[in-house]
């Protein structure tokens, strides 16, 4: 009779569950406790589906002192009246991602922050900026960055089109960096927050490299 093979991570439990990270099986605890963690788990993963299901069932607050710009409100009908915008954040995003997929939802949320404090500090009439020390997170830094750019170029060629104002677009920083924050479970290789915007979009949307267009002033 052959015994069931030992987990490879603990060397000590009955390996049960197929991780197809690892290409193996694993133990059931040290699926719960690794994933995300040490185990870069792929999308589809049903375990990792599995949780992240419970996770968004249960949603947790975001503790005061961890919420991003605590001094910052932003006006409920900005998300709605902005939507092409937000749009356009999270696809820049998602396209991002596409070419760079070791992206993780850490990633994610320092470009976002990095962005959104040097929309801040350009509010004040300061132009400043420190890219994230993550080189995946720079390069999205730099993605969004362009995305606005090229949205300021297509304003000054469309001014008949109305634009968001550089007071919004911060604003709309503050909300997507917050909501990522929700969105996430924090683990340092998940992308729950990706996985949730990548649902928010027509699959075939993601096949294209044209981003959904804004225009910024």
């Amino acid at each position: 009779m052959t015994s069931k093979p030992i987990c490879p991570i603990c060397q000590k439990r009955r390996a049960e569950r197929y991780c197809p990270a690892k290409g193996e099986k694993i133990c059931a605890i040290d699926c719960g406790t690794e994933r995300e963690v040490t185990i870069d788990c792929p999308s589809d993963c049903p375990y990792l589906l599995a949780a992240h299901r419970w996770e968004s069932e249960h949603p947790k607050s975001l503790p005061e002192n961890e919420i991003p710009f605590p001094d910052v409100q932003v006006p409920s009908d900005l998300i709605h009246t902005q939507q092409a915008a937000l749009s356009g954040i999270g696809y820049t995003v998602l396209v991002y991602a596409r070419e760079q997929p070791a992206l993780t939802d850490g990633d994610v949320l320092a470009a976002t922050q990095a962005m959104a404090e040097t929309r801040r500090t350009l509010l004040s009439g300061i132009y400043y900026e420190k890219l994230p020390a993550s080189p995946l997170a720079a390069g999205l830094y730099s993605a969004l960055s362009k995305f606005i750019e090229d949205e300021k170029k297509r304003a000054a060629e469309h001014p008949e089109i109305s634009a968001i104002k550089d007071s919004e677009l911060f604003l709309l920083l503050v909300f997507f960096l917050r909501f990522g924050r929700l969105r996430s479970n924090g683990r340092p290789r998940t992308r729950g927050f990706m996985d949730f915007l990548r649902a928010q979009y027509p699959p075939e949307l993601a096949l294209t490299k044209e981003e959904p267009r804004i225009i910024v002033p």
